[in-house]
């Protein structure tokens, strides 16, 4: 049974403090959510929890709407596969939840924010695992569970079908098919549980909050697993290799991947994947979309649209949080410094662009205007952060100081470097 609906959502204001629950996190989370909004120098910011990343045809248009009634006008695919709106009125919280709720897309005031589940997005399209009956099955029971109401809203579910790229993610729980059964990774652990699908995980979730140790994450409480492990009363066993491919921007036989530049795309180019999207839409964690069944006859129409089309570009793999003038925080405009020095890079080979293992693909690069570096990527990346005098570019134990003309040719060199 799902948990009754408040009649409006929360203030916008500082989480407050978590009392009881540990050592190590003084506050709550803010971890923005759809009731639960953060305020922004552009205005009211709502993440909506979008498990999975799927989305209708009906909800992407009602998130649409929304962003022209209610926001800037677009819309932001986050680096869990959930969707952002930007700049909205501080007294727009209740008409949106209304809005929501009508589309299904919040189903519980007091679970919204820990709907947290990325699954790997071509599941059941190219002859894997289907990963939906899972979704579906782990939501409910998210829903229906009283401790996962205490999980922060950083708290992170993976489904993966068994070709390891959102295992890549370091979620906290990360369900695995496999042929010899469904595997389950705790955090960061070297090694998998067997686990009977998602009623092995919401166990797992469960009593994480039991051991009341006042960490967020998995990997804060637990580095190894060991004390989950042994609270569940399941044998470790070898975690298998993942190849951990992602799906690549373009036509595939049996749909399309179109790429958002820094995951924001404004409504009416929200509306136009709708409109080439026979069945539904999944937004993918690396700010992307997946359009099952599309044919590459929709790539050109997307293209126009400012929409990335192709994989062999600089844009693949770069990142960028907010910046000014949207953050206080932020040093610079990154997202316009970031975007001019991507304009400016030569294409990618091709080849190198679609094989992981090329010797010549570029590194992922990530755009921060403060120390905080929101939204970076897993694994190694390309370090660009704001100074207030230029950028530093960092990586592989290198750090460069350098001005905003000289950004675009030092990223570069640095995607390069293996």
């Amino acid at each position: 049974m799902l948990a009754a609906m408040s009649p409006s959502p929360d203030a916008i204001e500082p989480a407050p403090a978590r009392v009881g629950l540990g050592r190590d996190r003084g506050r709550d989370d803010a971890c923005p959510g759809a009731l639960r909004l953060h305020a922004a120098d552009d205005g009211a910011l709502a993440r909506i929890r979008v498990p999975g990343g799927l989305l209708s045809v009906t909800q992407t248009l009602a998130l649409a709407l929304a962003a022209e009634e209610l926001g800037d006008g677009a819309l932001e695919a986050t680096s869990r596969g959930n969707v952002q709106l930007r700049g909205l009125r501080a007294d727009a919280g209740g008409e949106l939840a209304q809005r929501l709720r009508a589309v299904g897309l919040l189903p519980s005031d007091s679970h919204e924010r820990v709907r947290n589940i990325v699954a790997s997005p071509l599941a059941g399209l190219d002859g894997g695992a289907d990963l939906w009956p899972w979704l579906r099955e782990l939501d409910t029971l998210l829903l229906a569970s009283e401790a996962a109401r205490e999980l922060s809203g950083r708290f992170l579910f993976a489904l993966d079908d068994g070709r390891g790229d959102v295992a890549a993610l370091d979620a906290d729980l990360t369900l695995i098919a496999h042929p010899d059964g469904a595997l389950l990774r705790l955090g960061r652990a070297g090694a998998a549980l067997a686990a009977d699908g998602p009623g092995t995980v919401l166990r797992a979730a469960e009593e994480f909050v039991r051991l009341r140790s006042g960490s967020w994450r998995i990997r804060e409480a637990d580095p190894d697993g060991s004390l989950l492990t042994a609270r569940l009363g399941l044998a470790p066993r070898p975690l298998p290799a993942l190849p951990g491919t992602r799906p690549a921007v373009g036509a595939f036989g049996y749909g399309c991947c179109v790429g958002l530049r820094f995951g924001r795309a404004t409504a009416a180019q929200w509306r136009l994947l709708a409109a080439h999207a026979p069945t539904e839409l999944r937004v993918t964690p690396w700010r992307a979309v997946v359009l099952p069944g599309a044919g590459a006859e929709a790539l050109p129409a997307l293209a126009a649209a400012g929409l990335r089309t192709e994989a062999a570009s600089a844009w693949a793999g770069a990142t960028a949080c907010t910046g000014s003038p949207g953050c206080a925080k932020s040093l610079a405009d990154v997202r316009s410094h970031a975007a001019a020095a991507l304009d400016a890079s030569v294409a990618l080979d091709a080849a190198a662009a679609l094989d992981a293992d090329a010797p010549g693909r570029l590194l992922p690069v990530h755009w921060s205007g403060c120390e905080r570096r929101c939204g970076h990527p897993a694994g190694a990346f390309v370090d660009v952060l704001a100074t207030g005098d230029g950028y530093r570019v960092g990586h592989a134990g290198r750090a460069d100081e350098v001005t905003n003309q000289q950004m675009a040719a030092a990223v570069a060199a640095a995607r390069r470097t293996t």
